[in-house]
């Protein structure tokens, strides 16, 4: 998502995602600071400069880096993950006074090998869909040799076929019972719920020491990430060293930022509600809500999939242990919260609260999509019939920010705008338990410090006409609030 006001200009167009990823990286909009995925002077949480580097040059640490934070992050994201299991579940859910140890179902396994093959099955299956159905070859950006990488795309396509086949295994078709198979497999992601977190968490960590250990080897072209490559190993396997860690053509950071936790996350939401069937004869409406709000969020991103290739996950981030630990663990385990909510505490909506809850999201993906139709438009051609009417300063570095249309609402009118969208899948379970609204909580802590951290960083790049943009588009997220 955007961390800047909309501006013109800048060398490469591109949609707004919606993908959630493991810390709602921010891409830079417009301008030459784009440029190779610059940052802008933008910066991220516990930022800190020390000279490490045999060159003499300052390093920038962020997250509180580089051994406290990394490493604290890194055992304290699976703690919240159990936590959150521990909390709320069939047993009930319990108070979040800190007295209160979170605990899990009696007899509930916390591995299995089973688990961990199902687990690495998955993403295992989804790779092979990956490579061997239809998709489109998309250039990335230039790298800093000149050349530009390809990267397969068809994320949207494998979505479909996923969707499809978990269609059939819920239907009475002979050739779904000739293969084996049986629409009793989707309650096992139910069933071995911790047991497939404990795989996801020991895989993601197996798996980004393999890429802190590969970024070493010798071979005559290796991309680094330029904050990943400080010289302190936690802190470098946890930013990640390596840019752009492929096998042959194939890309691992593009693959798993958009392909086993989005859609596994979707896969999860389903089995629940097949759960919550099997356990209660019905799925309640608040159930198919959820389900069918998070899957347009992830169809909504699959669509814009090659927007990913400008973001800066892509451009500037290394692959480690903060990138893979939020796509493959963190968002199809803790975004899948409200949908296993509702297995074990099933609510039926009113159907004006039903009602309600559908306007909240619906505004919210539409204010979000015209907000970044408008802002791409513009960026395309400000003289185009259908942005020409948006008032704009014109900037001493020449571009031009926009003070009318969604952007005159709020300078970050996508923020809000999408935590709306999340909002509304957490008041699918009502107000009987805080827990289901974790995700609410948590990403709108994040967009206000985001919120304040772009304006720090925007204040630098444009001084005066920074002061004066302000002083036309007053309020930061929510209008007459904030």
């Amino acid at each position: 998502r955007n961390a800047k006001p909309v501006e013109e200009g800048g060398d490469r167009h591109r949609h707004e995602t919606m993908v959630t990823t493991r810390r709602q990286a921010a891409g830079v909009v417009g301008g030459a600071d784009e440029k190779a995925g610059g940052r802008s002077g933008a910066k991220r949480g516990g930022a800190a400069k020390r000279t490490d580097k045999a060159d003499g040059s300052a390093v920038q640490y962020e997250f509180f880096g580089p051994t406290v934070g990394p490493l604290s992050i890194v055992v304290g994201l699976p703690a919240v993950m159990y936590a959150l299991c521990g909390f709320c579940g069939s047993h009930g859910c319990v108070s979040l006074s800190p007295l209160k140890i979170p605990t899990f179902n009696v007899g509930t396994s916390l591995f299995s090998f089973e688990g961990f093959a199902v687990y690495l099955g998955w993403i295992f299956a989804v790779a092979v869909l990956h490579l061997c159905l239809p998709s489109v070859t998309k250039l990335g950006v230039g790298l800093p040799d000149g050349s530009r990488l390809k990267y397969r795309m068809n994320g949207l396509l494998v979505y479909a076929v996923i969707l499809s086949l978990l269609c059939a295994l819920v239907s009475d078709w002979d050739f779904v019972d000739r293969l084996g198979l049986s629409k009793s497999m989707l309650g096992y992601a139910y069933d071995h719920y911790v047991e497939l977190l404990s795989a996801s968490v020991a895989s993601t960590l197996l798996f980004s020491v393999i890429l802190y250990l590969a970024s070493h080897r010798s071979r005559s072209v290796l991309y680094l990430a330029k904050g990943g490559n400080t010289g302190s190993r936690i802190y470098d396997f946890f930013i990640g060293r390596e840019l752009n860690p492929r096998l042959g053509r194939f890309d691992l950071k593009e693959f798993c930022e958009l392909y086993p936790g989005l859609i596994g996350w979707v896969v999860i939401d389903l089995a629940m509600a097949y759960k919550q069937y099997e356990l209660h004869g019905a799925v309640s409406n608040s159930m198919a809500m959820v389900c069918l709000f998070h899957a347009i969020y992830v169809a909504d991103a699959l669509y814009f999939e090659k927007s990913i290739l400008t973001t800066m996950d892509i451009v500037h981030d290394g692959f480690g242990f903060m990138l893979a630990f939020g796509d493959l663990a963190w968002v199809p385990f803790t975004y899948s919260l409200q949908a296993r909510y509702l297995v074990d505490h099933p609510i039926q909506l009113s159907n004006s609260f039903a009602a309600l809850v559908l306007v909240m999201k619906t505004v919210g993906y539409l204010a979000f999509r015209g907000a970044n139709g408008q802002k791409d438009r513009f960026r395309r051609d400000p003289n185009s019939p259908q942005v020409k009417h948006v008032k704009y300063i014109k900037t001493q570095r020449g571009t031009k920010l926009m003070i009318s249309g969604w952007w005159g609402i709020a300078r970050h009118i996508n923020y809000t705008a999408d935590w709306l969208m999340g909002l509304s899948w957490c008041l699918c379970c009502g107000f009987d338990h805080v827990i289901p609204y974790f995700y609410a909580i948590y990403f709108g802590v994040l967009l206000v410090h985001r919120d304040l951290r772009d304006g720090e960083a925007c204040e630098k790049k444009y001084g005066k006409d920074w002061d004066k943009y302000c002083s036309v588009v007053r309020y930061r997220l929510i209008p007459f609030v904030y």
